[in-house]
């Protein structure tokens, strides 16, 4: 059956009645199961670090600001002595500094970055020191005062928690992958009480795939965290609610494109503000250990006009959330904590993006509430912290669901999706990279958020495979084959055996191996070595396979042909397929891309053509109107 062409680029109708029983929707080895009921302690392993690193947070912040040693949760800005919020940043920056040139440089950033290199380049391997610094690190970076949440750190050790539970056991790369993300969704859900947004970040941040093998784990993580968090942090919501009514103003749906927009704008003014400060950083004529007690002074600057800036910052969230925020804390909030927040991370300290965002975006959400009609008080907040996640993150699905998560406020689920989804494409259309991925390209890797299915996967080897033309017998002589090849060439007409390039060697009716053209043409005529012995053995697929799947047997025995069989107890040798085949089936998902057709016309037209190629040849159809572009890269 052949394959449908450029001008046709539709695959065939399928054969009615047949049923292909070996493919399904998805591909589910056993091991799955043993995989999954893995990431059960794992998730509960990742709850209590996550609960652990809380705990420890209060409790520096309580040793820094107040002098007391208690684990109950506290902000900075209640200190009676002022001078410690210029004091403690400063030497939080220093102790972060010694830690991570003396104990390991992972534990500068973010996380997230550090997460994703790990499962990129390192085999979803987390070494030790890393699992235990980076909370630690964090905990200090917050607890003198950073303007940080505790997220990112918690990814990557809850990830590190999989990790290192993974290496003591023999399971696949891909394997240790899921059970990475698994503990670092385990931590995200005991952290916020979100489990179904830990698990969406997972997918569009850390999986890089969606796959029954690494859903399964991570959901189970996930589930049991938030399981074992109840009895230890509690099950309300993390934030007050806004109060959302069930009825709406048609005008507010339209001002919630406004709000996506502006929270569009702050999310490109903030990813830019960190890597400008980043670059500015490394300028410095001194070595990068002392980068973030630079950033602590700057934090300390900025706590001085507005302490409420400093720390996670949960009370200050919620005031916003609820409406109770007063003009000065907003457009505090909204100026200093951006700056402060966006400058101090480009020095290399350790603390998460995701707490930071929820403030700026219900700062930049309070602010339009003192503009836009009230809807309900802290409602403007809600939809702007969605806004604000969806485009810093471009996850809107994990902003949108993180916000219904720490409220519970359903009625505005629509506005966030209005709102989040501006905000996203504006961040998709304007920025390149986003907060969590600009560090990755700056370290020469590329990483793209773009998920489909492989076009290979929906195509059959049917549709693709050739005929075979001329077939060998074991007992023939490589000089008899020879012969035949080079008449051939002689006789003008190379096309009919030479073309083929892989030749099937049969004894009797069975297939006993396969000789290349490059053997045959450069074989001497008087050879008597027989096929039989020559041959290597045949790398076979059958007409109902996925070209994914040859495609994969290729790669997997480094060979650019593959015959053909049925699946007969006597299999037959039926067609070949080569590599330059494939590729030919890649043109057809690139066609699909770029060609831009009009079928339907309100009026009847006259039948034309008109083809518009960029490098190219034209692809003229007589049945439609057509242009072929090429989409920029």
């Amino acid at each position: 059956m052949p394959f449908p062409s450029a001008a046709h680029p539709h695959p065939p109708a399928p054969r009615h009645g047949v049923k292909i029983p070996h493919l399904g929707d998805f591909h589910v080895p056993p091991r799955v199961a043993a995989i999954t009921v893995l990431a059960i302690p794992i998730g509960a392993a990742a709850a209590l670090v996550a609960v652990a690193l809380l705990k420890l947070i209060a409790l520096f912040t309580n040793l820094c600001f107040y002098g007391r040693f208690a684990f109950s949760t506290t902000a900075p800005h209640g200190t009676p002595h002022r001078w410690l919020l210029v004091v403690m940043p400063i030497v939080g920056g220093l102790v972060i500094g010694v830690m991570a040139r003396y104990g390991s440089e992972k534990i500068r950033g973010h996380g997230m970055p550090e997460a994703i290199e790990s499962i990129l380049i390192g085999g979803s391997r987390v070494q030790p020191r890393v699992a235990a610094l980076k909370p630690l690190s964090a905990a200090i970076s917050i607890g003198t005062g950073g303007p940080f949440g505790a997220e990112g750190p918690i990814i990557m050790t809850g990830g590190a928690v999989g990790s290192l539970i993974s290496q003591h056991l023999r399971v696949t790369t891909d394997e240790r992958k899921a059970l990475l993300v698994a503990g670092s969704a385990a931590g995200m859900a005991a952290t916020f009480n979100a489990p179904l947004a830990a698990i969406l970040l997972a997918v569009e941040l850390l999986l890089f795939e969606w796959r029954p093998r690494s859903y399964l784990p991570v959901a189970v993580a996930a589930a049991t965290a938030t399981l074992v968090r109840g009895p230890l942090l509690g099950t309300a919501p993390l934030f007050g609610g806004a109060h959302v009514p069930a009825h709406l103003p048609t005008s507010a749906y339209g001002l919630c494109v406004v709000a996506g927009l502006a929270a569009g704008l702050l999310a490109l003014g903030a990813t830019s503000l960190v890597y400008l400060s980043e670059d500015l950083f490394a300028k410095l004529p001194f070595h990068w250990m002392w980068w973030p007690a630079i950033g602590g002074a700057i934090i300390g600057v900025g706590g001085l006009f507005e302490p409420r800036a400093l720390g996670v910052g949960y009370d200050v969230i919620d005031q916003l959330l609820t409406g109770r925020a007063t003009t000065g804390l907003i457009i505090g909030i909204l100026v200093v904590k951006t700056l402060i927040w966006g400058l101090s991370l480009g020095s290399g300290t350790s603390g998460g993006v995701l707490a930071p965002m929820f403030m700026i975006g219900g700062a930049l959400g309070a602010a339009e509430g003192l503009v836009f009609p009230q809807v309900s008080p802290g409602f403007w907040a809600l939809v702007s912290l969605a806004g604000v996640l969806g485009g810093v993150m471009r996850s809107p699905l994990t902003g949108i669901v993180f916000c219904l998560e720490l409220t519970h406020e359903m009625n505005a689920l629509i506005p966030m999706v209005i709102t989040a989804s501006a905000a996203y494409l504006l961040s998709v259309i304007a920025l390149k990279r986003s907060v969590l991925t600009e560090k990755l390209a700056r370290r020469g890797m590329h990483l793209t958020r773009e998920y489909s299915v492989d076009p290979l996967e929906v195509h059959l080897v049917r549709q693709l495979e050739t005929p075979i033309r001329l077939t060998f017998r074991a007992g023939q002589t490589l000089g008899e084959a020879a012969a035949l090849l080079h008449s051939a060439y002689a006789a003008g007409d190379p096309d009919k055996v030479l073309a083929q390039r892989l030749y099937p060697v049969l004894d009797g009716d069975t297939l006993s191996g396969v000789v290349t053209r490059h053997q045959l043409v450069h074989g001497d005529d008087d050879d008597t070595t027989t096929l039989g012995d020559l041959a290597r053995p045949a790398v076979t697929a059958h007409d109902d396979e996925t070209l994914r799947t040859l495609a994969n047997r290729m790669a997997e025995h480094d060979i650019t042909r593959i015959l053909v069989v049925s699946r007969d107890q006597q299999p037959r040798v039926e067609g070949l397929v080569s590599l330059r085949q494939l590729l030919h089936a890649r043109r057809v998902d690139i066609h699909e891309e770029q060609h831009v057709q009009r079928h339907l016309y309100l009026r009847p037209r006259r039948r034309s053509s008109l083809v518009v190629a960029s490098g190219g040849a034209a692809l003229p159809h007589p049945e439609e109107d057509q242009v072929t572009v090429t989409a920029p890269n």
